[in-house]
């Protein structure tokens, strides 16, 4: 075969533009630049300001204590300097440091000085980073600018993606340099496609901000304390360290497999803001490769399969879940749904052998979330039970034993720690049951509605889609057959489907008379918000008109036009997803300085830990920092510290039956220890704390606390473990032999 390499000058000129275009993303960084606050930008309820922009505190009008500070940033340990630019008439003053609601340094205003500036570190990230203005009461304060410099950089997005630009090249070099047969035109344009649609579905987070969803601020929550639970050693991570305050947050309850994605670009400095918009794009380009994927392996139609990626990856339900409701659980859950559908066919009536779409499609729900796997199991019961006569017939159980098998095993490493924990964990799960359901039904007249982002309960099939549902009307209603093949049956199934989780959408449906009995109750305000049927009804009906399009003979005159159209209504998707009134990302010159930070760093999102899986119990106004005893004269502690899961202790009591409740939410798992190595009993304590009975003979003593390795939740990993490592060895070696 002949080498097809480039030519010596073309390599010049790529290397060449490859390391300016380098140059120019790295002259843009913006990680070092300061985080500058003028006085009349820091949050206030109290003073003026005056023609320079700077807040003025006269004693008059103020009160004694905080009249200003800056927002929450999660910010990287390291070096940092605080500059603040000032005039105080007295003495008193202070620049203090904040974090979680906790003070942890302070220095005092000099009257005789106009300006100050120190340096402190940062002994590990923070999560609420936030600088206060603490005003003496007496005289006048004038807060000109406060600046916060770091003496490395903020986040390292610039170097994030430099690295991404220079992979890409190495990968485009090796590729025009090879001498294997290349892709072939058909591939190149798929490919393009499928990449440019998953940019496409990308541009409205392409902004210096990201979109305030409903759950957003706990799934960067979650991002930010698997990175803490990584660092800690971790693996899996079943506890968030820094949770709650620093008590400790519970993990296993909520699928977090693809996160490790963005934990890891955390643990490498990329901001949470950008970490998280790329766990997005990935999410994008998965949904366009799955759908191209399971409907390829159905569908002979090049035109259908295009369709099917367009269709999938832009329909609204995504947006709604992206950009208005900051549901990452659903929205990575949607990628699989394709594979579903598809492995369900294969594994019933089409090519038995492909079983492993299932695997992979369940697999990727579960490790999603949890509600949608739930969905596809029963969604996957009954379509085999409706089909359960051929399925014995043609003995395709031995498939489906192979999927539900294989799928087992490689999720037990999840699924053992959350059935211990959901039955055992003594946790607070009635509080996901707060939704009435019934109460969030959706209005039909928006169904056929492109997103609004203005609106927060606002969910809709589309335009395209609906005309799904005509093309599949057409071919299964509209077309006599002599005999109704295997695919016209499954599609009729689909259509069914997709029409009846519509239907549970709607206010129409009878929930209000359903809920008066107790199982419908409860299995429904589990589910909470009925439009979670809205994917799954998405993705059957997705099904049926692209392959119904191919298959029609009645639309066969029409298919490139029909085509064309539902591709433009799914375009309004995008057009129609709000961006910022301020077209440009930057005010003015003075804010390029701050305003990425503002976003990059969450400050304008915040953190939040639901009340779902703590324990039973416990809220906020429970959650403490400081060791508990129970009695402070008899009971002395002389040191605690905690890093992680892991915790140190000292104290001294002087007397029997007093205890030790240390700032740790009291999880499974959990061990104490004495200084010889001795096992503590460890008691549920208040406020789901973990207490310790002193030893009451006057002598100073310690105990430690680590989150342990659960002899089951050990035995599960090495189980998945050994089912990946099975399944890479059996790929491998059927590639030698087909080589």
């Amino acid at each position: 075969m002949q080498t097809r390499e480039m030519s010596w000058k073309s390599k010049v000129v790529y290397i060449v533009a490859v390391c300016l275009m380098t140059l120019l993303i790295w002259l843009g960084d913006e990680g070092k630049s300061p985080l500058v606050y003028k006085g009349s930008e820091l949050q206030h309820s109290v003073g003026a300001v005056d023609s320079e922009y700077a807040l003025v505190i006269r004693d008059a009008v103020a009160r004694n204590g905080t009249v200003a500070n800056t927002l929450q940033y999660v910010i990287n340990k390291g070096g940092y300097t605080a500059q603040l630019h000032y005039l105080a008439e007295t003495e008193g003053s202070t620049l203090e440091l904040w974090e979680q609601g906790r003070k942890i340094a302070g220095w005092t205003l000099d009257p005789d000085k106009t300006e100050m500036t120190v340096d402190f570190s940062l002994s590990k990230d923070v999560k609420q980073l936030q600088i206060k203005i603490n005003y003496s009461g007496s005289g006048e304060l004038t807060i000109r600018e406060l600046r916060l410099s770091p003496h490395t950089m903020f986040y390292a997005d610039t170097y994030f993606f430099m690295a991404l630009f220079l992979a890409c090249s190495i990968l485009l070099w090796w590729y025009l340099n090879r001498s294997e047969k290349r892709l072939d035109e058909r591939q190149l344009v798929d490919y393009s496609i499928i990449l440019g649609v998953a940019l496409l579905a990308t541009t409205p987070m392409m902004q210096t901000y990201l979109y305030n969803g409903d759950d957003l601020c706990y799934h960067l929550a979650r991002l930010e304390g698997l990175k803490d639970g990584i660092l800690d050693g971790q693996i899996p991570v079943n506890i968030l360290p820094d949770g709650l305050k620093g008590n400790g947050y519970l993990n296993a309850m909520y699928p977090y497999l693809f996160l490790y994605i963005g934990a890891f670009l955390r643990i490498c400095r990329v901001s949470l803001a950008l970490s998280y918009k790329t766990l997005i794009f990935l999410a994008n380009l998965s949904s366009a490769v799955c759908a191209y994927t399971a409907v390829r392996s159905m569908c002979r139609s090049r035109r259908s399969v295009i369709l099917s990626v367009v269709l999938y990856t832009l329909m609204p339900y995504r947006f709604t879940n992206i950009f208005s409701r900051g549901d990452l659980g659903e929205i990575l859950a949607l990628i699989f749904w394709p594979f579903v559908i598809a492995g369900l066919y294969h594994v019933i009536l089409g090519e038995r052998k492909r079983w492993y779409y299932l695997v992979i499609g369940f697999s990727g729900v579960l490790q999603s979330h949890i509600l949608s796997a739930v969905f596809v199991a029963v969604f996957c019961v009954i379509t085999a039970l409706i089909w359960s006569v051929r399925i014995f017939k043609e003995k395709r159980y031995l498939e489906i034993g192979k999927a539900a098998g294989m799928a087992l095993l490689l999720n037990l490493w999840y699924l053992a720690p959350f059935v211990v924990y959901y039955f055992k964990g003594n946790l607070g799960t009635e509080v996901l049951r707060w939704s009435g359901y019934f109460e969030q039904s959706i209005n039909p007249s928006n169904l056929t509605q492109s997103i609004s982002l203005y609106h927060k309960q606002y969910f809709s099939l589309g335009l395209a889609l609906f005309g799904c549902v005509g093309i599949g009307v057409v071919r299964l209603l509209c077309e006599r057959q002599e005999k109704r093949s295997d695919m016209d049956r499954y599609l009729a199934y689909l259509l069914v489907s997709g029409f009846f989780f519509t239907y549970m959408i709607t206010g129409y449906f009878p929930n209000r008379t359903l809920l008066a009995n107790s199982l419908f109750e409860n299995i429904v305000t589990m589910i909470q918000f009925p439009w979670r049927f809205l994917g799954p009804a998405s993705a059957c009906i997705m099904f049926v008109g692209v392959i119904g399009l191919a298959e029609s003979r009645i639309l066969k005159p029409y298919r490139n036009h029909i085509f064309t159209l539902l591709v433009g209504l799914n375009l309004l998707v995008i057009v129609s997803v709000p961006t910022d009134n301020i077209h440009m990302p930057y005010v003015n010159a003075e804010a390029v300085a701050s305003k990425g930070h503002e976003s990059k760093m969450a400050a304008n999102i915040g953190l939040f830990y639901p009340h779902e899986w703590r324990m039973d119990g416990v809220s906020d106004d429970k959650l403490v920092t400081n060791v508990i005893t129970s009695d402070l004269d008899g009971v002395t502690v002389h040191n605690y510290e905690k890093k992680g899961t892991k915790a140190v202790m000292t104290y001294t009591a002087l007397e029997e039956d007093c205890y030790i409740e240390l700032p740790i939410q009291n999880y499974l798992g959990y061990r104490a220890f004495d200084e010889k190595g001795d096992r503590l009993e460890i008691v549920h304590g208040e406020g789901g704390r973990i207490r310790i009975a002193a030893i009451g003979d006057g002598k100073e003593h310690s105990v430690y606390v680590r989150y342990g390795r659960v002899p089951l939740f050990m035995a599960a990993n090495i189980i998945s473990a050994l089912t990946v490592a099975a399944i890479g060895w059996q790929l491998w070696r059927k590639r030698k032999k087909t080589a």
